[in-house]
């Protein structure tokens, strides 16, 4: 791990607990479908770790019922504050496996400042580099949560706003116009609101940039209030609930940010069962399906757990 990351973990206080909490066994009964036959997990005692936001959330209950089919008792503490959180709980080996994004290891991790053009050679590029952390990544998924920024659709047509060089435009010609909301933890990171900033050459004051959590910016850059734009994810399923459009990132400033399995080393070397049985899975996992899902939960009001529960069964994974 690098001086860099350890200082900002210091800085945290993520060294005294990474944001994980006591949590509880997946007591859901499910059975094997097309994964997890035969139980090849039997005796296995694995603990499954997410971020906070949905995605994460309905991403970790997939892995942790996957595993419980497969017969293994899976303790749960998904729902992890930040990145730098859920990264040391793998570092540590305080959790045996998550799906990660192949952006945020790239940059946020490993601390590269380009970006890798090619999803697959960018994916190769974290794996290679993180085994030396002791993390095997997994083959990727084709979800790609990448960030974006939206505006509504009545101020879209106001102000002429189709991609980000349009927002850079409207910041020059009527600076007033032009507020800004970002979540917490994208308003300080390398490949968040700084860099995109620098990279289209946008200058605005900072009392014109709010922070807020993730989820009200969907609500307030649809009211259009206080924010004109906000950072959104690409595959969350508020942008089509709420009415948004999103803007096109013309200087691909943003990676991709595909969902892979990480692995703590050693519990990959003990249980490399869990490659086989997290493959397929993640296979099925798409941009479009990844919307689908945060749109049960955040629109709907189901529990991350159901919705996991339910795909996986709709698939033919598990069982009831």
């Amino acid at each position: 791990m690098s001086r860099a990351l350890c200082a900002v973990l210091a800085l945290l206080g993520a060294l005294s607990g990474c944001g994980l909490h006591s949590g509880s066994d997946i007591a859901d009964t499910v059975r094997p479908g097309s994964v997890g036959a035969g139980k090849p997990l039997s005796g296995a005692q694995l603990t499954v770790a997410s971020k906070q936001d949905t995605e994460q959330r309905v991403l970790g209950q997939i892995t942790g019922l996957v595993l419980k089919a497969a017969g293994a008792t899976v303790r749960d503490h998904t729902g992890i504050s930040g990145s730098i959180g859920a990264r040391q709980s793998m570092l540590t080996g305080a959790a045996d496996a998550m799906y990660d994004y192949t952006g945020t290891a790239w940059i946020t991790y490993l601390g590269h400042t380009g970006t890798v053009p090619d999803p697959q050679a960018q994916w190769r590029a974290v794996r290679d580099e993180d085994a030396r952390n002791g993390l095997a990544w997994l083959p990727m998924a084709r979800l790609n949560n990448t960030y974006a920024f939206a505006v509504n659709r009545a101020n879209a047509a106001r102000y002429r706003l189709r991609s980000l060089s349009d927002v850079a435009a409207l910041a020059r010609r009527s600076p007033s116009a032009l507020t800004i909301c970002a979540d917490n933890e994208f308003a300080v990171r390398d490949d968040g609101l700084p860099g995109v900033l620098r990279a289209y050459g946008i200058s605005v004051p900072k009392s014109r940039i709010m922070t807020m959590d993730a989820g009200l910016i969907y609500t307030q850059v649809a009211a259009g209030s206080p924010c004109l734009i906000g950072d959104v994810y690409a595959t969350d399923g508020r942008i089509e609930a709420d009415r948004l459009t999103v803007l096109t990132d013309d200087r691909h400033f943003f990676p991709d940010y595909n969902a892979a399995p990480v692995v703590y080393g050693p519990t990959l070397r003990r249980y490399p069962q869990l490659a086989g049985l997290l493959g397929p899975v993640t296979a099925r996992l798409t941009t479009q399906e990844a919307r689908r899902l945060g749109a049960e939960v955040d629109v709907q009001g189901k529990d991350p757990r159901e919705v996991a529960k339910s795909w996986l069964i709709d698939q033919g994974f598990l069982r009831r």
